[in-house]
């Protein structure tokens, strides 16, 4: 189990003016944030960070929607961390999502969901690694 995960703040978030609120609160649940940018990705990246989805029908769609604006990459720390803030997030659907959690405060739909939360955390590695070199991370 690692202590760090890594998330974003989607364009649809930024884009409504969320990035503030959200970071408030994933500060108040106790994480640190280990680095962070502001980028607008481009279509090659946004298509190598979601390569594992290439061969599914919403693939195009999720990449169009990720270049569409500006997100804020960030890696986070704390104990359990991927477990501890999945469960901030809430639920991909933000119907299903929990009171008081991320997307149910901030997302429009399963495909406007706010935030990226790694599942795991190898994948948080692997995430991480994508957007923060080990001289950007604290």
């Amino acid at each position: 189990m690692s202590n760090r995960t890594f998330t974003m703040i989607k364009p649809d978030a930024t884009q409504k003016g969320y990035t503030g609120a959200i970071l408030d609160q994933i500060i108040k649940a106790g994480f640190t944030i280990k680095a962070m940018k502001w980028i607008r990705l481009t279509e090659e990246q946004a298509g190598l960070f979601y390569d594992i989805h290439r061969a599914r029908p919403f693939f195009q769609e999720l990449v169009d929607f990720m270049i569409s604006g500006p997100i804020v990459a960030a890696i986070l720390e704390k104990d359990n961390a991927v477990a501890d803030f999945r469960e901030l997030i809430g639920a991909t659907n933000p119907a299903n999502a929990a009171e008081g959690t991320i997307r149910k405060l901030y997302a429009a739909s399963i495909g406007e969901n706010a935030v990226h939360g790694s599942d795991s955390d190898e994948n948080a590695v692997i995430e991480g690694d994508f957007f923060f070199s080990k001289l950007e991370r604290f």
